[in-house]
C-alpha cells in the first residue's frame, strides 16, 4: 500500500511541475475560512510567536501561475495554513516567511486574523484555514524556495522553463515567447534569406547564431542571409529575444536536413584533408592525416601510393588497412567546422604516399592528399623572412631621411594651432613651500607670460598684503571661486620641498583626516581652525598647506585634477634624493607639465579648461 501511496505522489508532483494552475492575481490575496474574518497581509519582519496557531500539520505549499487577466503570468506559491481556533484570544496573526538560494535574509508577510467564536456543538467539526498566494520578483522558474511558518517549514521547487512551455500554459508566459522563422531560398541572388514572422511587433532585440550539427558551438549571426554556397545539411539556427536575463528561451532549427541533395555538393566541396609523414618512436613510419568537414560525415580512409609517371591524380591503394570514421572521435575547431585525426602506422618508408576518402553519399572518391615537400616549405619559409627583412630595412632607411621633415612640419603645424587657440579664464600660481630667489623669478615669469596670454592671473607672491590680511586658506577659497564661474586651473609649481611636504602632509591627514577635511571644506569655526594651527603637526600653516587640503578633497569627491595642475621647472629637481617612491599618493591624478619643455601643451590644457568649469581632465 505504501509503495502505491509513493507511486502516486510521485506522478502527482510530476503533472503539477509540468501544468500549473492558473489564478488571476491583481494584489496580494489572503483569504480565510467560515471561522475566522479580517483577514489582511502586509510585509512585516519576522516575528516570534509564542503560541502558534497553525496546526503541526497545517502547512501545505503548492506552485501556481498568478496572472492578470489571463496573460503575463508569472509564477507564485499557493500557500494554506490550518489553524487552531482559540476562544480565549480572538485577534491573532501568524508570520509567513520564505527564502531562496539568492536571498540572504528571508523575506516575511504577517497575515492578520479574527477568530470568530464558535457555538460549543460546532466547535470540535469546524475547521478554520487561511490561505495566501505569495508573488515574488526573487521567485522564478527553476527557483527552489523554503516557506517557514512558526516551527514548520516546506520547500518546493518551481517548474523550469522548459516544463511550463511544454505546457497549456505557453500562451500567456512571457518567458514561453520564442521568435518563430523560416527559410527561404532565392536562386537568383544564390541566397538563403531568413524570414522571421512578428519581428516589427515584438519590444526586444531579435538576437541570431549560426552552428554545424545540434550540439555545436553556436556563434553570433548578425545578418539574415546566407551564400546559397555555403549551406550544409546540418547547419542550425538559434533565435531569441534579447530581454536581458535568463527568460531568452531560444528557438532552434535545423532546417536543410530534408533537402541533403541540394545541400550535399556543398558539404563535399569543403571536404579537406591535411597529411604529415613521420616518424614513430619505436622508428617506423608513420602517416598522420585530419579531415575537416562542415558536417561530421561517414567515409572511409585508406593510403595509397602515387604514381610516379605523369598522371599524379592516380593513386594504388595499399590493400588492408582501411579506417571508417567514428563518430565520437569529431571534434570541432575555431571555424565552426568538425575535425576528424587518425593515423596509419608503420607504412612502407621511401613511397609516394597520400591518403584517399569515400564519403557515403558521393559516388566519386576524393583525393589524393598527399604530405606537403618539406624541402619546397622551407624554401619558401625563407624567402618569405628575407622579403619581409628587406621591406623593414627599406622602411627604416625611409623614416631615417624623413624623421627631420615630418618632425619640423609637426611641429609648426602645432605652434600654430596652439597661437590661435582662444585662452580665457582665470588662473592661480601657487609658490612651493621652500620658494627662493631663482624658483620665485620662474614663477612670477610664468604669471607673466600666461597674462600676456590673456587669462587672469592670480600669483601668491604678488598677493602677500592680501593673503597675511585674510589667512592662507581663506585667501585661497576666494582666488579658487571665479574657476567655478569663470573657468581655469590652480597650477602648483612641484620642487623637491613641495614633494616632500605632500608626503609628509599625507600622513599628517591621515591622524586629523575628518578635521582637516571640515577645514578645507571651510566648515569649521575660525576658534577651531587657529586651534589646529597651533598644533604640533598642523598642515596648514601656509597657503601649499592649504591647496594640499583641497587637493585631498578633491579626490575624496572623485574630481581629482578637475581644478589643479602640476607644473616643474626643468632646472631644478623635483624629486628628493631621499624618496624611493614615485608621486606622491596626493599628487596622483594630477596632470603634470615640464616646463620650459611642455610650455604649449599647457596652453593648450589651459585653453581647454577655460571653456567652462566641466571642461578640465577628471582624475
Amino acid at each position: 500500500m505504501e509503495r502505491w501511496l509513493a507511486i502516486l505522489l510521485s506522478i502527482q508532483l510530476l503533472v503539477s511541475a509540468s501544468t500549473l494552475e492558473m489564478i488571476d492575481y491583481e494584489s496580494q490575496r489572503v483569504t480565510c475560512s467560515k471561522g475566522l474574518s479580517n483577514c489582511t497581509v502586509k510585509a512585516c519582519a519576522g516575528i516570534p510567536i509564542q503560541r502558534c496557531p497553525v496546526d503541526e500539520k497545517g502547512l501545505a505549499v503548492q506552485p501556481v501561475l498568478c496572472c492578470r487577466q489571463g496573460t503575463a503570468c508569472r509564477p507564485c506559491l499557493h500557500i494554506r495554513l490550518d489553524i487552531q481556533p482559540r476562544n480565549d484570544q480572538t485577534a491573532s496573526y501568524v508570520s509567513v516567511c520564505y527564502t531562496v538560494p539568492q536571498l540572504i535574509m528571508p523575506l516575511c508577510k504577517k497575515l492578520e486574523f479574527t477568530v470568530i467564536p464558535a457555538a460549543p456543538d460546532e466547535q470540535a467539526s469546524s475547521e478554520a484555514w487561511l490561505s495566501l498566494l505569495l508573488e515574488s520578483k526573487a521567485m522564478s522558474f527553476s527557483s527552489q524556495v523554503t516557506v517557514y511558518v512558526c516551527f514548520l517549514h516546506s520547500t518546493v521547487v518551481l517548474p523550469s522553463v522548459d516544463e511550463v512551455c511544454s505546457s497549456a500554459s505557453k500562451g500567456v508566459v512571457e518567458e514561453c515567447e520564442i521568435p518563430s522563422f523560416s527559410t527561404l531560398i532565392d536562386p537568383e541572388r544564390r541566397e538563403v534569406m531568413l524570414q522571421v514572422a512578428k519581428e516589427e511587433d515584438s519590444p526586444y532585440q531579435l538576437e541570431m547564431c549560426l552552428q554545424h550539427e545540434h550540439n555545436g558551438m553556436c556563434r553570433t549571426w548578425k545578418d539574415k542571409s546566407l551564400p546559397l554556397h555555403s549551406v550544409t545539411p546540418c547547419m542550425c539556427f538559434q533565435l531569441w529575444w534579447d530581454k536581458g536575463d535568463e527568460r531568452s528561451r531560444r528557438s532552434r532549427s535545423c532546417p536543410f536536413r530534408n533537402n541533403t541533395e541540394r545541400f550535399q555538393r556543398n558539404l563535399m566541396e569543403n571536404v579537406s584533408v591535411s597529411v604529415v609523414q613521420g616518424q614513430m618512436n619505436s622508428g617506423g613510419t608513420m602517416l598522420s592525416w585530419n579531415l575537416t568537414a562542415p558536417c561530421r560525415v561517414e567515409a572511409e580512409v585508406w593510403p595509397c601510393q602515387r604514381d610516379a609517371g605523369v598522371d599524379k591524380d592516380r593513386c594504388t591503394e595499399l590493400g588492408g588497412i582501411r579506417q571508417r570514421l567514428s563518430n565520437d572521435i569529431w571534434r570541432e575547431n575555431d571555424r565552426g567546422h568538425w575535425l576528424m585525426p587518425g593515423v596509419f602506422e608503420d607504412v612502407k618508408p621511401g613511397l609516394d604516399l597520400c591518403v584517399m576518402v569515400k564519403v557515403k553519399g558521393k559516388n566519386s572518391e576524393l583525393g589524393p592528399f598527399c604530405p606537403i615537400d618539406s624541402r619546397w616549405w622551407h624554401w619558401r619559409r625563407g624567402l618569405l623572412v628575407l622579403v619581409s627583412l628587406m621591406l623593414v630595412g627599406l622602411a627604416g632607411i625611409c623614416l631615417y631621411f624623413l624623421h627631420g621633415k615630418l618632425k619640423r612640419w609637426a611641429w609648426e603645424w602645432h605652434q600654430k594651432e596652439c597661437d590661435q587657440l582662444p585662452i580665457r579664464g582665470h588662473v592661480v600660481l601657487l609658490s612651493p613651500p621652500d620658494v627662493d630667489n631663482s624658483v620665485s623669478e620662474l614663477v612670477c615669469e610664468l604669471g607673466s607670460s600666461l597674462r600676456a596670454r590673456g587669462l587672469s592671473v592670480s600669483v601668491d607672491l604678488w598677493n602677500r598684503a592680501e593673503l597675511c590680511s585674510l589667512g592662507p586658506l581663506p585667501w585661497l577659497h576666494s582666488q579658487l571661486q571665479p574657476l567655478d564661474s569663470q573657468g581655469g586651473r590652480a597650477l602648483l609649481v612641484l620642487t623637491q620641498a613641495a614633494w616632500k611636504k605632500a608626503e609628509d602632509w599625507g600622513q599628517q591627514w591621515d591622524q586629523h583626516g575628518q578635521q582637516g577635511r571640515d577645514i578645507a571644506l571651510g566648515v569649521e569655526e575660525e576658534g577651531e581652525y587657529k586651534r589646529l594651527l597651533q598644533g604640533l603637526s598642523s598642515p596648514y600653516a601656509d597657503v601649499f598647506s592649504a591647496a594640499l587640503s583641497c587637493i585631498k578633497v578633491d579626490h575624496q569627491q572623485g574630481h581629482a585634477g578637475k581644478r589643479f595642475l602640476l607644473v616643474h621647472f626643468e632646472a631644478h629637481s623635483a624629486k628628493p634624493l631621499s624618496s624611493e617612491r614615485g608621486l606622491p599618493e596626493l599628487f596622483q591624478g594630477l596632470p603634470l607639465f615640464h616646463l620650459p619643455s611642455q610650455r604649449q601643451e599647457l596652453l593648450v590644457q589651459l585653453a581647454i579648461g577655460s571653456k567652462g568649469p566641466r571642461a578640465g581632465i577628471g582624475g
